[in-house]
């Protein structure tokens, strides 16, 4: 069996990376960009950062910002309309991964017309052709949208989120550049940052991890545990920002090629039913996942506890080290202010089955090192309710 690794082009990293745009556009003989972002990023002045370089370096550009938290169907086709008119040629993705997926939809649909429906995107579609060429610049450090294969819509009317898995989406261009994030507030930081440790943790268990990518993520793991306290209550440290920003890319260049598993799942399903950030799920759930798959890790949790600094691994049985790391996970987490229970988010009782059997069905099942079933997904939401 082949193992494949698919990355990005080019990517920038440091403070002021967003400066290298200009060069970029102008290599790659670009004329026009729609730059796609979402109204809080504009109201706070974030995106504005990058349409001035833009502007000094004469760059036309219009905006798209009918993004929201978890983007549409219809974010999606109103935003292929919007490039069309605009008669751009490549687009700018300012934001985490709502603005970042919402481009890399347009760009597929814009360049393969067929699938104009966006529902026919689920899962892994065979698309022809690449999309529109995407700059994606991140203003979070959590989904890694630059540097992946994925994007995720939903499906408002089905109320369901899709998975898209497409090499064909992936931006030939990432910035990842530190002062756009000193802006975030503290749960956002957080919650991005627990984001991209559950990237990092389930990419490295899951069924397809093999050597490269367990780099990737156990460096994920020590950046994250070293960066993201520090990034939550010292918004200005431009070291921890840089740290998460770096740390998150590095999950992400891992995961997007071997997947994840069920924490991704279930955390899919809070986001379609009750509008859940899809961060918060992921770091809500991650140490109930963790515990319900220990069993079927190996020797992988003393890494990722070791990772996370927990001491003296190399002397603990099997049982000790992996009620380590999760227990690691847990006070990390409990530290930077996460919810620890589905009814502090709003989680309702009755829609624990429905929950259960949208995430048994959702593409990063099958990855899941545990091969599951929709009552044990059952037991897990009803654990981590209340």
């Amino acid at each position: 069996m082949a193992n494949r690794i698919v990355l990005n082009e080019t990517s920038y990293f440091g403070a002021g990376s967003i400066h290298a745009i200009p060069e970029e556009v102008k290599r790659r003989q670009f004329k026009k960009a729609l730059v796609v972002t979402d109204k809080d990023l504009l109201k706070f002045n974030v995106a504005q950062k990058v349409t001035a370089v833009l502007e000094e370096a004469q760059i036309p550009y219009e905006i798209y910002d009918n993004v929201k938290q978890n983007p549409t169907i219809e974010n999606v086709q109103s935003g292929v309309k919007k490039f069309a008119e605009e008669k751009a040629d490549f687009l700018i993705a300012i934001g985490g991964g709502s603005s970042i997926d919402t481009a890399k939809g347009i760009g597929i649909v814009t360049n393969n017309p067929e699938f104009s429906d966006v529902k026919s995107l689920e899962g892994v579609a065979d698309t022809k052709n690449k999309s529109v060429p995407i700059i994606a610049v991140a203003t979070t450090a959590g989904t890694a949208a630059e540097v992946t294969i994925n994007y995720v819509i939903t499906d408002e009317i089905a109320v369901k989120k899709m998975v898209c898995v497409d090499p064909n989406d992936i931006p030939i261009v990432a910035i990842i550049d530190p002062e756009l994030m000193t802006s975030m507030p503290k749960s956002l930081t957080a919650a991005t940052g627990m984001d991209a440790l559950t990237h990092a943790i389930e990419g490295y268990i899951t069924k397809g991890a093999w050597v490269l990518t367990d780099m990737f993520e156990l460096k994920a793991i020590e950046l994250i545990t070293k960066h993201l306290e520090k990034a939550v209550f010292e918004p200005a440290n431009i070291e921890a920002r840089d740290g998460m920003g770096t740390a998150q890319y590095i999950a992400g260049m891992g995961f997007s090629n071997v997947g994840l598993g069920i924490v991704h799942s279930m955390a899919h399903s809070l986001g379609a039913v009750y509008d859940t950030p899809h961060g918060v799920a992921n770091a809500l759930l991650l140490p109930y996942v963790m515990e319900y798959n220990a069993s079927a890790t190996g020797e992988k949790y003393r890494e990722i506890a070791r990772n996370m600094n927990v001491e003296g691994v190399d002397t603990m049985s099997p049982e000790e080290y992996r009620k380590a790391a999760v227990n690691a996970v847990v006070t990390l987490s409990k530290k930077i202010g996460i919810p620890q229970k589905l009814v502090e988010i709003g989680g309702k009782e009755e829609d624990l089955p429905r929950l259960a059997k949208m995430a048994y069905q959702d593409v990063c099942t099958p990855g899941n090192p545990k091969d599951t079933n929709e009552a044990e997904i059952l037991e897990i939401y009803k654990k981590a309710f209340q």
